[in-house]
């Protein structure tokens, strides 16, 4: 893990992206599914190919994600999932050797639920880098914002093809690791492709920003990751990895799966810097 903090190293892993000539590669995975032994695989296996991880904490009601990510955290849940399990999938991550970033996804109730400083705290312990919580907006998380960096991580905030000026300066000035932009106006595995004028739009965040923009909802393949990441910091893919493994015959064989498609995410990002 080395002696940076979760910041230090969210930061160093977009440097290297960029000194390699490419966006930074950010999977999302559930944590627990389909159960805890297969995501610990499943996480393990893309590492190598992924800058950056999200690791789903399962919540009841996840309501910025569709329907392929809401069941996979409702069989998560199912499972047994809880915060306590998702620290110690996390713990149990950092001693089989994975130092990729994590960044915890997950909604406000759970971290309420658990306490907003015993949280961080114990976050940071178990090896996470930071937070990504949807409904938690920037004006409302002034307290987990300085409990987050007290803590060495990165508290996460969005924007939107409708965040109006005063919402993107907000943003700007509170960013801690990287800024998350939303591609569309709806919920995770739309149909929908990127907005109009969603180039233009990191172009300006990104020129007020000292952090990355890194841009998630909706991508699904090699092409259209290498198509965000040409203009974008980074690229978020989430729902279409879920469905890749739901594809493979055998649980057994899950790990291998989720490794060929994020292999072929970051091939794609790759292509532009080689040619």
């Amino acid at each position: 893990m080395g002696q940076q903090n979760g910041i230090g190293r969210i930061r160093a892993a977009f440097r290297q992206a960029q000194g390699a000539g490419r966006a930074a590669l950010m999977p999302y995975y559930t944590l627990g599914y389909p159960d805890r032994e297969s995501s610990l695989a499943i996480v393990e296996a893309i590492a190598p190919y992924s800058d950056l991880i999200e690791l789903g904490v399962p919540f009841s009601d996840p309501l910025a994600d569709g329907p392929t990510i809401q069941h996979s955290t409702q069989r998560s849940l199912e499972a047994g999932t809880t915060v306590v399990g998702c620290l110690e999938m996390v713990r149990t991550l950092r001693s089989r050797g994975v130092t990729t970033p994590f960044m915890m996804m997950g909604y406000y109730n759970p971290v309420l639920a658990y306490g907003q400083d015993a949280y961080a705290a114990d976050m940071a312990a178990a090896g996470a880098d930071g937070f990504i919580i949807p409904d938690l907006p920037v004006e409302e998380a002034e307290e987990l914002g300085r409990l987050a960096r007290d803590a060495g991580l990165a508290l996460i905030h969005f924007l939107a093809p409708t965040s109006n000026p005063q919402r993107v300066a907000s943003v700007v000035e509170r960013a801690q690791g990287f800024i998350y932009m939303v591609s569309l106006t709806g919920i995770t595995d739309s149909a929908a492709g990127p907005a109009s004028g969603l180039p233009e739009l990191v172009a300006a965040v990104r020129e007020q920003a000292s952090v990355p923009v890194a841009v998630g909802f909706g991508i699904k393949t090699p092409a259209q990751a290498a198509a965000v990441g040409a203009y974008a910091d980074g690229v978020i893919v989430g729902s279409a990895l879920i469905r890749a493994v739901e594809s493979a015959a055998e649980r057994a064989a899950m790990p291998e799966t989720a490794a060929a498609f994020v292999r072929a995410l970051r091939e794609g990002l790759e292509e532009p810097a080689a040619a």
